[in-house]
């Protein structure tokens, strides 16, 4: 018997939303959020957000403010969530066009700050894996030249020693 998948969107603290094929049932939902989960129905669409019923409690990062029909927060995610579908009973996968309006919706990575009783929303800056990576290649290159300066050092010391 094939085992059913759906396509989600997955959205962690400080990143950007990723799509992910997931198989479907609670199992696979709870380790997505790490833990029990809770459906949050805040949008006209059809679509749930799944995240750790826990989340607050477990002091989990903040993730995504919930706005009000006035852009005022009314909640703020916390922990890994992910968007799903919705059937008339059932979580299911995305299609493409809600797919891409909740990757555009929650693409920005926010913080968040608490000022004279008001919750202010901020973007945070998402990783650029470009960068990311070019980044740490230029780390990688540079720990290899200080690794071979050192070994060349090592064995220029070995060789000029006459007991090893």
């Amino acid at each position: 018997m094939a085992t059913e998948t759906m396509r989600v969107l997955v959205v962690e603290p400080g990143k950007r939303p990723v799509v992910r094929e997931m198989q479907t049932g609670l199992e696979p939902l709870q380790a997505a959020v790490g833990g029990l989960i809770e459906a949050v129905y805040p949008f006209e669409e059809p679509v749930a957000i799944v995240c750790n019923e826990e989340g607050k409690l477990l002091e989990l990062p903040l993730n995504r403010a919930l706005l009000d029909e006035n852009g005022k927060v009314y909640d703020i995610i916390a922990g890994t969530f992910l968007v799903v579908g919705l059937t008339e009973d059932n979580f299911c996968g995305l299609d493409d066009t809600l797919l891409e309006q909740f990757q555009t919706r929650f693409r920005q990575p926010e913080t968040f700050v608490y000022i004279n009783g008001h919750i202010k929303v901020g973007a945070a800056e998402a990783p650029d894996r470009d960068k990311v990576s070019a980044k740490a290649k230029n780390n990688r290159r540079q720990n290899m030249k200080r690794s071979n300066k050192n070994n060349s050092v090592s064995l220029r010391a070995q060789r000029s020693n006459p007991y090893p």
